[in-house]
């Protein structure tokens, strides 16, 4: 089968549906590629670079003609109806916000698979365009507000003085989030970041922010889909607080908040971008599905009488276009993996696969949007009751007469063992004893800081076979003397192997 990647013909959209280096992932599934002359350009990929990769290159119709088409952007009507009958369409659909487009898609008889309908499970990450291009679009977000904000975020001591860091606060700590805590904590930024989920409070600790968090009378749910959910009157009245407050005191606002089929949340309202002090910067990620900010416009930089800009760029992602383009065409061709079980170059849509029946919006000419939910997070089971703890049963320690008949009974069994054994193996019991006093002694008197407790004790019983070993070396037995030496050579290695190997797990926790 023929795949087709034509020219992207959106305005302002850089990104192309396959590179070079994923043009050779497709033909080694069996398939043949067709790229349109010039769709890697704005992406730095040159026609000779997909030549040189093994695909062909055609005009637009040839592109769209093809058995399976991958594209970026959502088709206009137009290049809808270049596709042939029974073709497969994979591409950003926005099904649940366009029913004009999945109308227009049902009235062919196609198969289109919306990449932007990947279900939150683990087995689809590789699927996610959302969360590799929103990775890109916090990342450039942080760009695009420290090239507006006009001045550094990195705190400096000066000569000339003293220069205070720049004050972000992130809203939501999804993909997109936690990309700009990141970025913004790497330029020396102070970084805050809300998120109506208080458990990825960790997450933002680690990325460099300061979790601030919402009071709220009971934790809000996140609707079991993976992505946030509507919140409670009560919570954005809180909320709404909160944000209040932390825009008086911050440079940098950078919102991501959606919801999946809904309009963006309006989060920052215009009397608290009003109060923002003038020279700040807000970037309203939101922007394309109405924006989390009042005042945005999607595409355009305003700037509100107070002096506050406001950016509702909504091609952050594309204005990385090489490495966007690389993730989004990895993400595609991790899709025809899987329509493609065989690596023979054949499509085959399995709808039992509740990764490809959540991502098909149309098949031959039938709706089949929406898909069934997708359970993908379950609420944490109840803990048992906790039990009182059980009362420590308190053993009488030994009396001394029992402990003197102990060792008298030990000393007898000894004695009668030794009286009755042949002499090499009252040799051999005593090598042993002495073997075990010495290893014990010579790897307990090694620091605990260079082996773990169970390393510890596995090197104490090599310890004990090196001893016993080294002893029996030079015997007049060939066979005892090689396996004598056998047994030095494997403990040997174990010990010092059990060394080495505890020495690099400390080292993990070295400072450098």
């Amino acid at each position: 089968m023929l795949i087709g990647v034509p020219r992207e013909s959106r305005p302002g959209e850089t990104r192309v549906a396959a590179t070079p280096a994923t043009v050779r992932q497709l033909l080694a599934l069996g398939y043949a590629v067709l790229v349109e002359r010039g769709a890697g350009l704005a992406a730095s990929s040159p026609d000779e670079a997909y030549a040189e990769a093994g695909a062909r290159l055609g005009t637009a119709a040839e592109a769209w003609a093809a058995d399976v088409v991958l594209h970026v952007a959502k088709p206009t009507p137009a290049e809808i109806g270049l596709l042939r009958d029974g073709a497969v369409l994979a591409s950003t659909l926005s099904p649940a916000l366009d029913p004009d487009l999945v109308q227009a898609l049902a009235a062919r008889p196609v198969t289109a698979l919306a990449m932007d309908a990947v279900p939150r499970i683990s087995r689809a990450q590789s699927l996610d365009v959302l969360s590799s291009m929103a990775n890109i679009a916090g990342y450039r977000a942080v760009i695009e507000a420290a090239h507006t904000f006009g001045r550094s975020f990195t705190g400096q001591v000066t000569a000339a003085g003293k220069v205070p860091p720049a004050t972000v606060l992130v809203v939501g700590a999804g993909v997109a989030g936690l990309a700009a805590i990141g970025a913004a904590s790497s330029l020396g930024a102070v970084v805050r970041a809300t998120d109506v989920r208080p458990e990825v409070a960790e997450q933002i600790e680690s990325m460099g922010g300061e979790y601030v968090g919402v009071p709220a009378d009971e934790p809000q749910p996140g609707g079991g889909t993976g992505y946030a959910s509507v919140t409670s009157e009560d919570y954005d009245q809180r909320a709404a607080l909160m944000y209040a407050q932390q825009v008086r005191e911050v440079d940098i606002v950078i919102t991501t908040a959606l919801i999946p089929g809904r309009p963006a949340p309006r989060l920052i309202t215009e009397e608290m971008v009003a109060a923002m002090r003038p020279g700040s910067v807000v970037v309203d990620m939101a922007a394309a599905q109405g924006g989390n900010v009042a005042g945005s416009v999607p595409d355009q930089v305003v700037t509100t009488p107070g002096g506050v800009t406001i950016i509702g760029y909504t091609d952050l992602p594309g204005r990385l276009p090489g490495q966007a383009s690389q993730l989004f065409g990895t993400n595609l061709v991790n899709l025809v993996k899987l329509l493609t079980p065989g690596k023979d170059g054949q499509v085959v849509l399995d709808l039992d696969d509740v990764v490809l029946r959540s991502m098909t919006v149309v098949r031959d000419g039938e709706v089949l949007w929406p898909p069934p939910p997708v359970q993908v997070s379950a609420a944490a089971p109840a803990p048992p009751p906790a039990r009182p703890p059980a009362a420590p049963v308190e053993r009488p320690p030994a009396s001394p007469a029992r402990r003197a008949g102990l060792v008298a009974a030990a000393a007898v069994a000894l004695f009668l063992v030794t009286a009755f054994s042949p002499s090499p193996l009252i040799g051999n019991l005593t090598v042993f004893a002495l073997a075990i006093v010495v290893g014990f002694y010579v790897i307990g008197n090694v620091h605990h800081a260079l082996h773990t407790p169970l390393m510890s004790v596995t090197n104490a019983i090599s310890g004990i076979i090196v001893v016993g070993a080294l002893l029996q070396l030079g015997h007049t037995s060939t066979l005892v003397t090689v396996l004598a030496f056998v047994a030095v050579l494997v403990a040997s290695v174990n010990v010092f192997g059990g060394f080495a190997v505890t020495r690099r797990m400390l080292g993990m926790f070295t400072r450098s």
